[in-house]
């Protein structure tokens, strides 16, 4: 990790909130903060060149170029400017006119960097602010605040980003979760993203895209950023995202900015029902949707392309249970997959429901059967638990790719790393573990090593599925005799119906003789009702048996607590 300028820069930033007390809820700080913190850091940004660019301004007033705003970012060297006098360090020379002045030096952004401050809705702010006498002291104490490139890197600035917005959202009883992704959890992704593609990515002058569709504030992307360009400074990887929540979009797209990505390829608004890159497709995907988030709001818009479109929509492989939209994030994903060529790779981080909930027939298990039968899945790696801000539950990550190499055809890899942990000195919500750098390395070996082992089990992918028999027995009579139909068939009792899961590489009447029969001889399978289902039963295939103790091991036991008892109660009469 990078050293912790960060921290003491979010400290610092952190007690300037306390201005705010008694004139705003805690639950309202953010709404302050963080949009300033933005600005400053652009500010800061834009510092070096700040003078070049308003002494080239005036030279553009009979220009008859309508649009200014490329031209005067080539002067800023970045892909962004502003052109307003003002500054933080000039801004607290007015005081009396603090709020105009800012207006004015907002104003003076170019187009792409306006528009992040929007998405804040600052400007309601500004106004309540100077009315509470607060504008003046806050910009004051933001202008103490350091963010100079030189002093806190890109990297380390979206630390600082994900710092205050987890802090904010603990007090306001939001998940942060939703938000971003723990960096350690981040960089195991990107490590079985890329691993396949090491000769792929070293090449000289290579291009490739990667995409997330729930972007939270960037940090899966910039990660992955950083990644490639330690690998090949050569290679170009090309950023793509969307965000629903206005304020980690405009913390999503300012990061983009400052390290001169291409932002209009950063989308806002929810991607099942304003899909920003209808027509894109990646190589590569990463994303950790929120876990369990219910979908009921656009049911009606996803039910309509289910129905009208199938598989030339993105949801035609089915629809999962309205409370989880986890495998919709999953099909979404899939649907930008290139096709030609090496195909796309996928990590995705999922809590443990999309492994087995619904039974055969069900939208989720129909999701799963499409991505079994497809040969589709390549790993699924179990985490540890205790990882993520907002939850303690057990995370997988899933990979997904759909140009497996030859010896992973067919198979499926599973990778036990609940285990690979080490705690925290302090939690952070409900993170109280962490993955170190060595981990990481080590569960990534053992993703590329590809051979069984104590953490690694390699299945076919016909090992997930069963078919789902419906067991009849028949009516009976008061006499107790079968009661038959027109043709002598045995009527079936509703009440006595049973199901089997039976697993999709054994005989259905081999089982059903052998399981079924001996213990309701008069029993048989009901054919129409018969249904294939996949499901993940994870800990299955890693349990341990503990055998049970002896007889004279817990006699033992008994006797010892006996005796201890006993000492104790003749103590508590001597005494």
């Amino acid at each position: 990790m990078e050293n912790l300028n960060f921290k003491q820069t979010a400290n610092f930033i952190w007690e300037i909130a306390n201005l705010l007390r008694g004139d705003y809820k805690q639950s309202d700080y953010g709404k302050v903060i963080l949009p300033l913190t933005v600005l400053r850091r652009l500010d800061c940004v834009l510092a070096p060149t700040k003078d070049q660019v308003l002494a080239h301004l005036p030279t553009l007033k009979s220009t008859p170029v309508q649009n200014i705003d490329p031209i005067l970012n080539r002067k800023a060297g970045l892909k962004f400017h502003n052109r307003s006098p003002y500054g933080f360090d000039n801004l607290i020379a007015d005081p009396d006119n603090i709020a105009a002045n800012l207006r004015n030096y907002i104003n003076g952004f170019s187009e792409n960097a306006r528009e992040i401050i929007e998405y804040f809705d600052f400007d309601k702010q500004i106004d309540r602010l100077d009315k509470s006498n607060l504008l003046y002291l806050v910009i004051k104490r933001f202008q103490e605040v350091d963010m100079h490139p030189d002093t806190l890197s890109n990297v380390e600035a979206g630390y600082l980003f994900e710092e205050l917005i987890r802090k904010f959202a603990e007090l306001s009883n939001e998940t942060a979760g939703e938000h971003f992704t723990p960096r350690e959890v981040i960089r195991l992704m990107v490590n079985l993203l890329f691993i396949a593609d090491q000769n792929v990515l070293t090449q000289l002058g290579i291009i490739k895209t990667l995409y997330d569709p729930a972007g939270g504030t960037g940090g899966m992307l910039t990660v992955a950023d950083e990644y490639v360009r330690e690998l090949n400074p050569d290679a170009q990887l090309r950023l793509f995202g969307q965000e629903i929540n206005p304020e980690s979009y405009a913390i999503f797209k300012a990061d983009m900015l400052i390290k001169g990505n291409e932002t209009n390829n950063i989308k806002f608004g929810n991607s099942f029902t304003e899909d920003g890159l209808p027509d894109e497709s990646f190589d590569y995907m990463l994303s950790n949707p929120p876990f369990g988030v219910s979908w009921k709001k656009v049911q009606k818009e996803i039910k309509r392309e289910y129905e009208d479109l199938g598989f030339v929509g993105r949801f035609g492989a089915g629809l999962p249970r309205v409370s989880d939209g986890s495998l919709l994030f999953l099909q979404h994903m899939m649907s930008k997959r290139k096709t030609e060529g090496q195909g796309s790779r996928l990590a995705i981080v999922f809590n443990g429901s999309p492994l087995f909930t619904g039974n055969a027939g069900s939208g989720e298990s129909e999701i799963r059967r499409w991505v079994f039968e497809n040969d589709y899945l390549e790993a699924i790696i179990a985490l540890p638990d205790q990882l993520f801000y907002n939850t303690g539950i057990a995370t997988y990550i899933w990979i997904v790719d759909n140009k497996k190499s030859a010896e992973r055809k067919g198979k499926v890899q599973l990778i036990n790393a609940v285990s690979f942990f080490e705690k925290m000195s302090k939690s952070l919500g409900n993170k109280r573990h962490q993955i170190s750098a060595e981990q990481i390395a080590t569960i990534t070996q053992i993703y590329g090593d590809f051979s069984e082992g104590e953490y690694c089990k390699i299945f076919d992918t016909t090992d997930f599925g069963y078919h789902r028999i419906t067991v009849e027995r028949p009516k009976r009579n008061e006499m107790g005799d079968p009661i038959t139909d027109r043709k002598g068939n045995p009527k079936a009792d509703s009440s006595l119906r049973d199901y089997e899961n039976i697993p999709l590489k054994e005989a259905i009447d081999s089982y059903f003789e052998r399981e079924v029969l001996p213990h309701v001889p008069a029993a048989w399978i009901a054919p129409s009702k018969t249904k294939v289902g996949y499901e993940i039963n994870f800990t299955r295939y890693f349990y341990e048996y503990t055998p049970l103790r002896s007889t004279a091991e817990i006699r033992a036991d008994i006797l010892k607590l006996k005796e201890d008892l006993a000492g104790l109660t003749l103590k508590a009469i001597d005494g």
